[in-house]
């Protein structure tokens, strides 16, 4: 991999797993913290297999403690219900991929804000973070919108597969992206912007560290 000097070097690496799984092995009473706080998360977690209210609760408070408003969480809860309705629709219609969900997902969000996902996470000056948590109201409301018309096109041509969805995606994105581009018209405002909750994300961390 490439190291700070710019140099290729041999680097040992894993994914988020496998890190885990290493650090439950570990023999050190240095571990224990991360040990403890993998049982508190994987408790939590099959809280919410049981009752699936917790996650959303939970969802909730960490939004609201980044400094959220109400009405922007309640966009953000609806843009997960519309996302999970159009990728249940893919599953249920051929798409069985992980690199097909992340490509039509990439296709709608270019065809409404003219980036791509990367592209956005860049102008919001984001890394690992998830993109709609530093969405502003506007941006989640044209996302629900460009995937919202893709699934229901899809539903009224039946798409079936891989490439049937694909065009069905820039349809989709099209229509929430000429709707941008016509508030934008009438405002004079810009509906993808670089603002982002990085801050707050710091403050948050923080206070935790305490």
């Amino acid at each position: 991999m490439t190291a700070e000097d710019g140099k290729q070097r041999e680097t040992d690496v894993a994914d988020v797993e496998t890190v885990l799984r290493l650090v439950q092995s570990v023999p050190s009473p240095k571990a224990e913290p991360f040990k403890l706080w993998l049982a508190r998360v994987g408790y939590e977690r099959m809280q919410e297999t049981i009752d699936p209210e917790m996650a959303v609760s939970r969802a909730r408070k960490n939004w609201q403690a980044l400094g959220h408003s109400k009405k922007w969480i309640e966009q953000r809860m609806l843009s997960v219900e519309t996302r999970n309705k159009l990728t249940d629709y893919w599953a249920d219609h051929g798409i069985d991929k992980k690199d097909e969900f992340a490509k039509l997902t990439n296709i709608i969000h270019e065809e409404w804000s003219e980036l791509t996902v990367k592209e956005h996470k860049a102008l919001k000056g984001l890394q690992q973070q998830n993109l709609r948590d530093h969405m502003s109201n506007a941006e989640l409301i044209f996302t629900a919108l460009a995937e919202l018309s893709t699934r229901e096109i899809a539903e009224v041509e039946k798409a079936e597969g891989y490439i049937p969805n694909e065009s069905v995606a820039h349809e989709g994105g099209k229509i929430s992206g000429g709707a941008r581009k016509a508030l934008e018209a009438k405002t004079g405002k810009k509906v993808v912007n670089g603002e982002n909750y990085l801050a707050a994300q710091k403050e948050v961390k923080k206070r935790l560290s305490k």
